[in-house]
């Protein structure tokens, strides 16, 4: 196996993308912030209403006990203070909850008179439910702290296989917004990495067939072949066919990917490769037109049955164009009245000169249409030429969402 090459203007970053899983260690070995720590913001609003509430259940059975006249009939609902301090505190808080009601328990009931049998059963049953409610509270917490310890796992993966994208690389502003679909996931089965590279700005935006972990894993493998043979290969062409190569030994008979390669060469020109993905979205002064590949091309890791090379086309780019690749998750998120979500009507809608606030009031606009939850993951990348490139760095950034008419590009023949 040829080794990687290395360009010495960027020693750390290529040791890192050879050593993902690195990163992943060091971040799964931090320690989980203490449960106790307050939150900022509405978050902590809400979870310091939460925890007074059982002080209040419990001063308001108090109260009804007291002026009620019948105190001893009262007294059974104590136990709904330590009973619902389990879902919002820890064991402590809950034995302190527990100790409260079980005191103006006692207080109420020889207030009351009431006989020391009765009295004692029903200082037992409060004293019971608090040491269960206490139990279920250290179990909730120790949930959390493993939930927690998982979300972290999740996030060193999302920086290893989906390293975020710088806000400026080479003469683009740039932008990426990605939602994955499985509950408490960071990572699913889109793709995308935007690599500077000796040949021009690269970058690849696909989607895997299926979801979860089995689409993590192909799309894993995608992402570390094309930033591998986009550093080695000149010609974009040759960057898939290595993709497809190494697909065709790794995918079961039934997986493939849809994708999206694209390079930018020299100025003014993008070459784009599409292997069975939806088409970019071109912004010009005109509007926003897809770019339909000039000869469809099936997906990576279907060529052998359909026997079809892919085409290379070359789309003309303007100061002040903009470039959206995006996945079907976005285009197929559908409504309450199942209509589908129209991405280039609300493009023109949302378009700025800042990428990264295009995308966020995109994605805030997909989740309105859906109703809050994607059922599908989602991806959206972002490209921005403006009308004075800007100078950006070229390295692997570590830093971190009218009427449609068809954008005619220039087929390049296959070799």
């Amino acid at each position: 196996m040829r080794p990687a090459r290395i360009h010495h203007h960027n020693q750390r970053q290529q040791w890192q993308l050879a050593h993902p899983f690195s990163a992943l260690r060091a971040v799964a070995r931090r320690p989980v912030p203490p449960r106790g720590e307050a939150p900022s913001g509405g978050a902590g609003v809400r979870r310091h209403f939460a925890a007074v509430v059982p002080v209040l259940i419990i001063a308001a059975v108090t109260l009804l006990a007291l002026t009620g006249g019948t105190g001893m009939s009262w007294l059974p609902l104590l136990a709904v203070g330590p009973a619902l301090a389990a879902a919002t505190s820890g064991p402590w808080g809950v034995l302190r909850i527990g100790a409260l009601a079980v005191g103006l328990g006692a207080a109420i009931g020889i207030h009351a008179g009431t006989p020391d049998r009765e009295l004692a059963i029903v200082l037992s049953a409060l004293s019971a439910v608090t040491l269960a409610s206490s139990l279920a509270g250290a179990l909730r917490r120790r949930r959390e702290q493993v939930l927690a310890a998982v979300r972290s796992v999740a996030e060193a993966a999302q920086h290893a296989f989906l390293k975020p994208v710088p806000a400026t690389v080479g003469p683009f502003q740039a932008a990426v917004r990605y939602s994955a679909a499985a509950a408490e996931a960071r990572i699913g089965g889109d793709l995308y990495a935007l690599v500077p590279t000796p040949f021009g700005i690269r970058l690849i935006v696909g989607d895997v067939r299926g979801k979860g972990l089995p689409a993590v894993g192909v799309a894993a493998l995608v992402l570390g072949v094309f930033r591998e043979a986009a550093y080695d290969e000149p010609d974009l062409l040759d960057v898939v066919h290595r993709i497809e190569r190494s697909l065709a030994r790794n995918l079961g008979p039934d997986d493939f990917v849809t994708a999206v390669i694209a390079g930018y060469p020299d100025a003014d020109r993008m070459e784009l490769v599409n292997c069975g993905h939806a088409a970019p979205l071109l912004v010009q002064d005109s509007g926003v037109l897809p770019v339909e590949p000039a000869r469809p091309t099936p997906p990576l890791g279907l060529r052998a049955l359909a026997d079809e090379t892919p085409a290379l086309q070359e789309v003309a780019l303007a100061d002040g164009n903009q470039l959206l690749f995006y996945t079907d998750g976005v285009t197929e998120a559908r409504d309450h009245e199942r209509e589908f979500y129209p991405l280039a009507e609300r493009l023109a809608v949302h378009l700025s000169e800042e990428p990264s606030h295009t995308l966020a009031a995109l994605h805030e606009d997909l989740l309105t249409h859906v109703g809050g939850e994607l059922h599908d993951d989602a991806a959206m990348l972002l490209l921005r030429k403006p009308a004075v490139a800007p100078v950006g760095p070229v390295v692997v950034s570590d830093a971190v969402d009218e009427p449609v008419e068809r954008c005619s590009s220039r087929p390049v023949a296959a070799e």
